[in-house]
């Protein structure tokens, strides 16, 4: 049978599910089978990945949706006509800078238009075809399309797209375009395996070759909880455990990214292992999930986990029978080989360059051109969430004024603001300017030009931009002004938060922009 997850391909198998037949033997004292034994199966046959690959096919379909609803309820005021960063100039100034070269280096379909119905059409247009995912329709084309319309997305939507779930869902949207066949080769249950292996190990090594000291010193959770972009409110609770409690946390985090990922490249034979490999990474995902929003990934990371899990194990508690399809012709079966070994070479190349990178005197060392001509298909990634852990939380606040005298501060929806409000969840959605604006506090001059944006568009009283924020203290008109000021935050004590209700306690740092009007925001003609 088959998987069903971007971690790896099987083979398709007639029946409901490889069945394992454990038997005892007498123990061998004195030798490596000891060990092994307690992990290893016999099997009249070899596994099926069928019910696991049907399986694996829909949740993505759900992942899918997940992100172009929750895109399509923004994009006007992300990247609109009037958006924050409008896609229409964007591929306008590519062109002009680039000739034709722009078509490759920019792949979109937004180059047909990229007014605010092109946007919205593809965002749900993404979640219609992903329905058609989840029930079965046409998985190959179906799959094509989705990838098409996400890349499409994500070259469009600039910086608000960069996320590394979004090259994540891109990577695994086109190993599951191979993966999709009735009999699809197993290597591509091999290249989702190996997608899942590269996205934890690398995870786990660029923390400790980075050369922080918080992943070294074991003290990284003493900062994750209050310095992570939207962290939940049980992330409160965790911040205020033991010290020894963090430093146990940290340990086990790292296990699960740099020992655990071995287990998933275990023979057949010994795939209980791998079992127990897809149980840890899943709650590993389920943690990080319940303490901090980080949008689809922890769910398409979970999804790329059931590819682990035959079929003999999904029919205890998914007791579907599928019937067995006849196999593509033999050159397409070729064709897909073919595609699936350049994939892999390409994943390899960028496995090491991602490494290489993080290693003193060597970045730049492995710059390769296959993957500088793949690049801009976002497809084949290189990954290594917080690798540097942040040790302070700076925040920026925008203020408006009437008079240059009074000022009254905007909410965002789900950012830290008001200290008193408690940190929510919002996961899977991904509020994409209130995670921009974590990455701007940390970088402000990085972040200058779609910031001053974000500020015309406030005193011009746009509303699709407006619609991206939380409280607006000015629903009637506009304020004349606006400002941009830097503060510090952290969580409360324990004794605090039962002093005065607030979650957090903020310290005011001073102001990064001064008094703006909109003649002074007005875009270079």
């Amino acid at each position: 049978m088959r998987e069903c997850y971007t971690g790896r391909l099987g083979t398709v198998r007639r029946g409901v599910g490889a069945c394992s037949i454990n038997y005892y033997r007498p123990p061998s004292w004195g030798t490596t089978m000891d060990i092994t034994d307690a992990w290893a199966t016999r099997a009249v046959d070899p596994p099926a990945y069928l019910l696991s690959r049907w399986l694996f096919l829909r949740l993505l379909g759900a992942v899918y949706l997940i992100a172009f609803v929750s895109l399509a309820v923004q994009v006007s005021g992300l990247v609109g006509e009037h958006g924050i960063l409008p896609a229409g100039p964007f591929l306008q100034r590519a062109h002009a800078l680039y000739g034709s070269a722009a078509y490759r280096l920019f792949p979109t379909v937004c180059w047909l238009g990229a007014g605010d119905g092109t946007l919205r059409l593809l965002a749900w247009g993404g979640a219609a075809l992903a329905v058609l995912l989840i029930a079965g329709v046409a998985p190959a084309p179906v799959l094509l399309l989705l990838w098409i319309a996400y890349l499409s997305l994500s070259v469009a939507g600039q910086t608000f797209l960069w996320f590394q779930w979004d090259g994540l869902l891109l990577e695994t949207g086109l190993l599951a375009v191979l993966y999709a066949p009735s009999r699809p080769s197993p290597w591509m249950r091999w290249l989702l395996w190996w997608l899942l292996f590269r996205l934890m190990v690398l995870s786990g090594i660029t923390k400790l070759v980075s050369g922080d000291v918080a992943w070294r010193h074991l003290t990284a959770l003493d900062y994750h909880f209050w310095t992570q972009p939207l962290p939940t409110w049980p992330a409160w609770y965790a911040q205020w455990t033991p010290p020894w409690v963090h430093r146990a946390m940290t340990l086990v985090i790292l296990a699960i990214e740099l020992l655990v990922p071995w287990l998933i490249l275990v023979p057949e034979r010994w795939r209980r292992a791998r079992y127990a490999a897809c149980a840890l990474l899943v709650l590993g995902q389920m943690a990080i999930a319940f303490t901090g929003n980080y949008g689809f990934f922890n769910l398409l990371a979970i999804v790329l986990c059931v590819p682990l899990l035959d079929d003999g194990v999904l029919v205890r508690v998914l007791p579907l029978r599928l019937a067995a399809t006849q196999p593509e012709p033999q050159w397409q079966q070729y064709a897909i080989r073919g595609l699936a070994s350049v994939l892999a070479l390409l994943s390899l190349l960028a496995f090491a360059r991602e490494i290489a990178q993080t290693l003193p005197n060597t970045r730049g060392g492995l710059d390769n051109p296959l993957l500088r001509a793949v690049e801009p298909l976002r497809s084949v990634n290189g990954y290594g969430l917080f690798r540097v852990m942040t040790t302070e939380r700076p925040e920026i606040v925008i203020e408006g004024s009437r008079d240059g005298v009074q000022w009254s501060e905007y909410g965002f929806r789900w950012k830290p603001g008001e200290v008193r409000r408690r940190p929510a969840f919002v996961a899977p959605h991904m509020p994409r300017l209130d995670w921009q604006m974590w990455f701007a506090a940390l970088n402000p001059e990085g972040a200058r030009d779609w910031l001053l944006s974000l500020l015309r568009h406030i005193l011009a009283g746009t509303p699709q931009v407006l619609a991206l924020l939380g409280d607006d203290p000015f629903p009637d008109t506009p304020p004349h002004y606006v400002r941009l000021v830097y503060y510090r935050y952290r969580f409360s004590t324990p004794r605090e938060r039962a002093a005065s209700g607030a979650w957090w306690q903020r310290e005011r740092v001073g102001d990064l922009t001064k008094a703006l009007s909109l003649a002074e925001l007005a875009p270079p003609r």
